[in-house]
This record gives C-alpha cells, structure tokens and sequence, in this order.
C-alpha cells in the first residue's frame, strides 16, 4: 500500500512515543519535501524531529506538480505540508493520505482520495492487535499534544473499539 502523511500524523504519534504503529500498519510512508522541512527546518525541534531524519521506513519525495501545490495553497488555503501531502498523493497514486486538518481532509475528500485520520489509525491499530488499548492513547494526545477531541467524538471512538 502505498500512504502519504501530512505532519500531524507523524508529530502527534511521536508525542505519545507511538511512530511506530506507521510501519506497523503501513510498511512505507512517503511524505512530501513541505511535510520534512516542517520537522527540520524550524528553532525548535518538535515531536518527531529526529525520527524524520533517521527512521528509514520513511521516504521523502518531491512534488512535481507545482501547479497543483499553488492551486490547494492559494485557493483552499491549505499550508505547505498539506498543499504538497495532497498533490503528491495524486501525483503517485497513493492508496491512503494520513491527514487530520479539516480544510486538508476537506479538500482530499473532494478530489476523491482515501483519507485516515489520526483516531481513525488508532482504531485500526486495535483492531488489527497492535496497541491493546485506544482510550489511553487518546487521553495522551490530548494531554501531551493539545489534541482536540469533541466528547462526542471520544464517546464514538471508545465505542467503535469497545472500551469504556
């Protein structure tokens, strides 16, 4: 399968010392050249930082498009990494595009591509065996990464994977 991930994916699993469920679930992950400089190209490094640089279940792949990436960055108004994510999950063809913004998510759904978001790769990862538990990782990405979850939400997740 081949996946594309924007940044928040990687940077909210990487705050709760969970980046390995990416090659666990997915084997590969591709990012775009916008997504990479997000991690290395900033003062202060961020969840995920070094990892970036040095896991090599990860590739980095530049986007050949820019008309495309000028397009999703001037008229939907999407950021760097999420304007080259999207192109470059076109561009290649991936199967599946990690991506949590909703303006991002909005626009990769209109251009008809297959989206996962972050609790939606928790959930995945419980059904498929590789973490025991959702709610402990959530109640992590709320507390460590300032994740923002409605009630609503939680509620759902909790009961999709059957905890309380």
């Amino acid at each position: 399968m081949i996946v594309v991930s924007d940044t928040s994916t990687i940077t909210n699993l990487a705050a709760i010392n969970h980046l390995a469920l990416l090659p666990s679930l997915y084997g590969q992950v591709i990012i775009p050249e916008a997504v990479y400089c997000e991690f290395v190209d900033i003062n202060s490094p961020v969840p995920g930082t070094l990892e970036v640089q040095s896991v090599d279940w990860l590739e980095v792949r530049p986007v050949a498009n820019r008309q495309v990436v000028e397009r999703l960055q001037n008229e939907v108004r999407l950021d760097a990494g999420e304007s080259e994510a999207i192109a470059l999950t076109l561009e290649i063809g991936a199967e599946l595009l990690l991506i949590d913004e909703r303006r991002g998510r909005a626009e990769a759904d209109r251009l008809g591509l297959r989206i996962t978001v972050l609790l939606g790769l928790l959930v995945e990862a419980k059904r498929k065996n590789l973490i025991n538990a959702v709610k402990p990782l959530m109640d992590a990405l709320i507390e460590t990464s300032e994740f923002r979850v409605s009630a609503t939400l939680y509620r759902l997740i909790l009961d999709m994977v059957e905890e309380t």
